[in-house]
């Protein structure tokens, strides 16, 4: 891992959302012309739009630009005229997707190719290995330890935990010596958790129970943890009010949370957020300080001294620090420091001033992404044109051998433990499902461990990688996917564009049995890797943010336009998707270039640009964004915040935004207010319409069965939109 856990925990994650537990009634089983009720695909289904109450008398004064916010009022989600919009809203838009024909039948087909069995990457804790399952269609995957690989022992079944299966596990920690499992639970898709214990052996859940726990690792050291939490919020604050005042505590077993002993706290500095992590030889503690999504201060005590306190090594927040390992006098560091591409470096804890760093693996010209201990080595991940490499180094630093990988793709979970010459690690791509390799470091192979049955040949499809120009000249990778064989010259072929941009985080190739659905019916899919993100470390990721967001959005624009002059499609047959911050993206570019999109799915999305510090965590997300209380940041935030830029007399393009009830992370406001001032000013036959979530949050947890029903509705939607039929009978 590269960022400390409160930065793991708090950039934006782009997990598909979802909006009911029950599956789709799929037993049509009959083309369009056998229901006589529902349209031909093409054929425009009328809308009426739900009347929006508008609050003229709110009013902004922004450094002397008066700026009206007539939908404040759908801030306050606990309020019944709110609850009832959302009732409306959600009336129209599923009135609208029941009346596209091949729906259910791109539900069904869904379900069919979800439904196979998928497996994560082994870990070893204690004496016992450890994997999760999903045997297909479960809502929530469960834990298995795997003593018996024939007959593996179920030790937590997340789909226990509520009967909606809305309620998932969010975070897992193990004891040093394999006793005890403290696990964190979050309800509805909040980002809040409740973290309770077992004991391993009799598999018994203690009475432990420790509460508002948020952005937290659990590190266990002796017979208690480690973790983070803010205080209790008011009643009705829950999802929308600020989070400050982040404080470490270590619980020890069997003691109620009463009694937790209070670790590191700054009562100045309500914005700071903090985490502790104990080494992986128990020798050192270290804390994590940070008051954004990148860049952090880092500390560290000795466990083995009881007068220890926190020695600093950084105390500045000008770059990011990341502990991957310790000896008996050393951490290992990962950092930016000096290094846009990372490199890994020794910090002798005797002598922690930078003076006495030593650098291990130097910056290269390829993203050091992570560094993993295993067997006697450093196995490095690094990113390469936005797709995965492993290289192996000595503990010295020493290059030794890259481990081959399948093709052009993304590594995920690479878990092995030092003195072990076993490992296991995932790898993914566009066309390659996600599968699991056993690795062995005396023979330096990978073999394959399990293989997913998908429903379809991945051998069908193909993925090029291209590079294409920015208004400012700069080259941008895009990954483009689809059939094999496809005619792609022809201009016309429905095409989905996909993008973030945002928080140093990288888009690598993945494999998604939802865009099979779009794939299999003569689709192209494309992913930009434009700036904001960490494809190629600090430099892109500083291009693209700040006063350079609007990098962001040109790189976006780039990208569609060198999809229609290449002929691969049309503005007739073009769709943009991005969730959270590419959420952002979406919303900005579809106000700032509605001609050139068909479609557009913002999901959970900062649209609000003005306002979105004033909830939750959002004032972290100001390293990436400004602040709109500073005079220069609000001009170029008010310039592309998408609320702000709905023009009248304008037609955009079919529009379904998406969102969720318990989304504590970026609230619905922003969707909800978004979408009242499209639907006020857009002009033209496209639909502008909203589908909301209910018990589901921005993302992490959601259940299969809602997952499967937004996807559907959103795969319709853009289908039946960019006048796409379906191979699919109906």
């Amino acid at each position: 891992m590269k960022r400390h856990s409160f930065l793991l925990f708090l950039t934006f994650t782009l997990i598909v959302g979802i909006i009911s537990c029950e599956l789709p009634n799929n037993n049509q089983g009959m083309n369009h012309n056998g229901n006589p009720d529902r349209p031909a695909p093409g054929t425009l289904i009328p809308v009426s739009y739900p009347e929006t109450a508008l609050d003229t008398a709110v009013i902004d004064d922004y450094f002397g630009v008066k700026i009206e916010d007539p939908f404040r009022w759908l801030e306050d989600d606990n309020s019944n005229e709110t609850k009832e919009w959302v009732k409306k809203q959600n009336l129209v838009t599923f009135d609208y997707l029941d009346n596209i024909p091949y729906r259910d039948a791109i539900a069904e087909r869904l379900s069919d190719l979800w439904n196979y069995e998928k497996l994560s990457t082994p870990f070893k804790e204690g004496d016992n290995y450890y994997f999760f399952k999903n045997t297909g269609l479960q809502n929530q995957s469960v834990l298995y330890k795997d003593n018996d690989v024939a007959d593996p022992v179920v030790m937590l079944d997340p789909n226990t935990f509520s009967e909606d299966g809305t309620a998932s596990l969010a975070a897992l920690g193990f004891s040093k010596d394999g006793k005890y499992m403290a696990y964190g639970i979050s309800e509805g898709g909040s980002d809040w958790r409740t973290i309770k214990v077992m004991d391993i052996e009799s598999k018994t859940t203690l009475q432990d129970e420790v509460k508002w726990v948020k952005f937290s690792g659990i590190s266990w050291y002796k017979d208690g943890f480690y973790y983070s939490r803010y205080p209790a919020p008011a009643e009705g604050d829950e999802l929308k009010g600020q989070s400050q005042f982040h404080q470490v505590y270590y619980h020890k077993v069997g003691q109620p949370q009463s009694k937790d002993q209070l670790v590191f706290a700054d009562r100045m500095n309500p914005k700071l957020n903090a985490g502790c992590r104990v080494s992986e030889n128990q020798k050192f503690l270290t804390l994590s300080t940070s008051e954004t999504t990148s860049n952090n201060r880092l500390y560290f005590k000795r466990l083995d001294r009881v007068d220890s306190g926190f020695t600093p090594i950084v105390e500045n927040l000008d770059n990011d620090y990341w502990v991957v390992d310790a000896d008996d006098n050393n951490l290992f560091v990962l950092t930016n420091y000096k290094a846009p591409n990372y490199r890994l470096i020794s910090v002798n804890a005797n002598k922690p001033d930078e003076a006495f760093w030593e650098e291990i693996i130097p910056e290269s010209e390829n993203v050091l992404q992570s560094v993993i201990p295993a067997s006697d080595k450093f196995v490095c991940e690094y990113i390469k044109d936005a797709a995965g490499q492993l290289k192996v180094f000595s503990r010295t630093g020493t290059p030794e051998y890259d481990i081959e990988l399948p093709t052009v793709g993304t590594v995920g979970s690479f878990r092995g433990e030092k003195g072990e010459d076993k490992a296991f690690y995932s790898f993914t791509s566009f066309t390659y499902p996600t599968t699991i390799f056993e690795y062995d470091f005396k023979t330096k192979k990978s073999e394959i461990h399990t293989v997913p049955n998908v429903g379809i040949n991945p051998d069908d499809y193909e993925t090029k990688q291209v590079f294409y120009e920015s208004a400012d000249g700069t080259k941008i990778p895009m990954f483009i996917t689809h059939k094999k064989g496809l005619d792609v010259s022809k201009g016309n072929i429905p095409t989905l564009l996909y993008g973030y941009g945002g928080f140093n985080i990288s888009i690598q190739p993945s494999f998604s049995v939802s865009r099979m659905i779009l794939l299999e019916n003569g689709g192209i899919y494309a992913v930009a890797n434009i700036r904001g993100g960490g494809e190629y470390g600090k430099k892109w990721h500083d291009g693209g943010r700040l006063e350079n967001k609007e990098n962001v959005f040109a790189d976006f624009i780039a990208a569609a336009e060198y999809l229609i002059d290449e002929g691969y499609t049309s503005e007739e047959k073009l769709a943009i998707e991005g969730r959270s911050n590419g959420g952002l993206l979406v919303g900005a570019c579809m106000t700032k270039r509605p001609d050139l999109f068909k479609v557009a799915l913002p999901a959970v999305g900062v649209l609000d640009m003005l306002r979105y510090h004033e909830f939750t965590i959002g004032r972290a997300w100001a390293t990436d964004y400004g602040l709109s209380t500073d005079s220069i940041q609000f001009r170029y935030l008010y310039n592309y915040s998408p609320l702000h830029n709905v023009e009248g007399k304008t037609e955009y393009p079919a529009t379904l935004v998406t969102t969720a009830d318990h989304d504590d992370r970026v609230v619905p406001a922003h969707s909800f207010k978004f979408i009242s001032e499209l639907q006020r000013k857009h002009q033209g036959d496209n639909p502008v319409l909203i589908r909301i979530d209910t018990s589901a949050g921005h993302g992490a947890g959601k259940p299969t069965a809602m997952i499967i029903e937004e996807d559907a509705d959103k795969l319709a939607f853009m289908l039946y939109n960019l006048g796409h039929d379906v191979k699919y009978e109906y």
